[in-house]
């Protein structure tokens, strides 16, 4: 009977905070709540946030930051939408550090839960292959990591989530996010500073769509793909290809020698 409560209690400091985290994800789209992380919800509410910023920025700004980490940190695909906001609501000088800080604490919050509970049990239970293929992961994380966070090849959320499974180290994992987000945290939060002459010519079309069909017969749309060129993805394709090199000088002289 002794020996059983530490065991109940280990297993219960293991697997608590994945728990939780499953729980919260499940009830932020059982409720719908992710929609609302939208371009379409800022364009709409724009006169109301706006004014809330004016009157309460300090506040506005953490509120902000706090509504950015728990979309990281809930795997809720909108991280780019955050940012554009940001630099819609706030400006890029302050969108950008802010943005940098709640990307970077939701993903650990990820990668720090999936690790210590996901990752063990995966350690403890993989066969051969598995263990290898984490291994190589694991031997060129920060190159890795750092091509995936600059180039748009895997949501961000699942990064959080195969860095913490192949148990990555802290220090690696937080360097390569950190550097890998400035470059996308920069760029959207431009885009979101100019934001409001994409809404008003969307506006318009809007408007000479009701004049002459009828509201019910249109419909008011503000998608990220409308503002995210295809340079811009090929600029992001780039930049993960140059943290593509160590890794690829690596192997080669590998094979040389």
């Amino acid at each position: 009977m002794t020996n059983a409560r530490p065991g109940f209690s280990g297993s219960l400091r293991q697997w608590l905070p994945v728990g939780v985290l499953v729980a919260l994800i499940a009830a932020a789209y059982g409720t719908g709540l992710y929609q609302r992380v939208s371009l379409q919800a800022l364009a709409q509410n724009r006169e109301l946030l706006r004014e809330f910023v004016d009157a309460n920025l300090v506040l506005a700004v953490a509120l902000f930051l706090a509504a950015y980490v728990a979309v990281v940190a809930l795997s809720i695909p909108g991280a780019a939408v955050m940012s554009i906001a940001g630099g819609f609501l706030f400006g890029w000088l302050i969108s950008v550090p802010v943005s940098i800080v709640a990307a970077l604490t939701g993903a650990t919050i990820v990668f720090q839960i999936v690790k210590t509970s996901l990752g063990s049990a995966l350690a403890e239970k993989a066969g051969p292959l598995v263990q290898k293929l984490s291994k190589g992961f694991a031997d060129n994380a920060f190159s890795f990591l750092l091509f995936l966070r600059l180039a748009p090849v895997f949501p961000f959320f699942m990064v959080n989530a195969v860095a913490g499974l192949c148990r990555v180290p802290m220090r690696t994992f937080i360097a390569a996010t950190a550097i890998g987000i400035v470059p996308g945290s920069l760029a959207f939060a431009l885009l979101g500073a100019g934001l409001d002459k994409v809404i008003d010519a969307q506006r318009a079309v809007f408007d000479t769509c009701v004049a002459a069909n009828g509201a019910a017969n249109c419909s008011f749309s503000l998608e990220p793909s409308a503002l995210i060129t295809r340079e811009l993805l090929i600029g992001f394709a780039g930049l993960g290809l140059v943290a593509l090199l160590p890794v690829a000088f690596k192997y080669f002289k590998g094979r040389t020698l």
